[in-house]
């Protein structure tokens, strides 16, 4: 069994949408191909990835509560491609939002679901995600505190001789844990989907969120978006900006 894995974020680097299709990967089995849809120069050869395909699993951030604009016209021309080629491939879907309750995906998991009556595909399901950019962040903590711990064990073993540092190995165990666990509900929905997946059954409409209180949540969203207007969209950027 083939499935498609396509990453519609716009976004080129560290989005989420590719992590988390990254983590839905290793829970279906089969000829797995991953592709990335950002513009219409992509839709010709993701269009030829679906014609012997069985599965197809799209992973994409909400928008306004609804399907960003590139992927909608991506699906229209699909609408028309399985038709003429009389597909008849399963659709899944892996959203997720800035928000902290993973239900704020209903409204594009509905668009999908008529969007596989119109095409005549089987709509298999999806896995709503909250807080998808955090949870996305831990991605990016676990590299670092990888890193940690390879500097720690390097700098042991130079000043004492000592490969394996008991104090950084626990630190690293501690920080690994309490990342795993913010992912313990997507990890937990996306591999009952994948399982659904490799079967080509349904597998229905789930939401989860990272595992943190909301009023903590709140506090780091804040932050982390204050930081990222500044630097990507605000004071600095109009500083930098190159002068006409």
């Amino acid at each position: 069994m083939k499935t498609v894995f396509i990453n519609c974020s716009p976004k080129k680097r560290f989005c989420a949408s590719s992590y988390f299709l990254f983590l839905q990967r290793l829970f279906v089995s089969g000829e797995k191909v991953t592709e990335t849809l950002r513009t219409p120069a992509d839709h010709d050869r993701v269009l030829e990835q679906l014609r012997d395909a069985q599965a197809v699993v799209f992973g994409l951030p909400l928008y306004v509560d609804g399907i960003p604009s590139h992927l909608l016209r991506f699906m229209e021309k699909m609408e028309t491609f399985c038709k003429e080629n009389d597909l008849k491939l399963s659709v899944y879907c892996i959203a997720n939002n800035g928000f902290i309750e993973g239900k704020q995906n209903e409204p594009l998991m509905r668009v999908f679901e008529n969007f596989c009556i119109r095409a005549r595909l089987t709509w298999g399901g999806g896995v709503g995600i909250g807080g998808g950019v955090m949870l996305n962040v831990t991605r990016i903590l676990f590299l670092v505190e990888i890193a940690l711990l390879v500097l720690n064990i390097v700098l042991s073993a130079v000043n004492s001789g000592n490969f394996f540092p008991k104090e950084a190995w626990i630190s690293f165990a501690e920080n690994a844990a309490l990342l795993l666990y913010f992912n313990l509900g997507a990890l937990f929905y996306l591999a009952r989907m994948g399982r659904h997946i490799s079967r080509l059954e349904f597998s229905g409409k789930k939401y989860t969120r990272i595992l943190i209180p909301s009023f903590i949540f709140i506090i780091f969203a804040d932050i982390f978006f204050v930081i990222i207007s500044i630097f990507e969209g605000g004071i600095f950027r109009g500083w930098l900006a190159k002068k006409q």
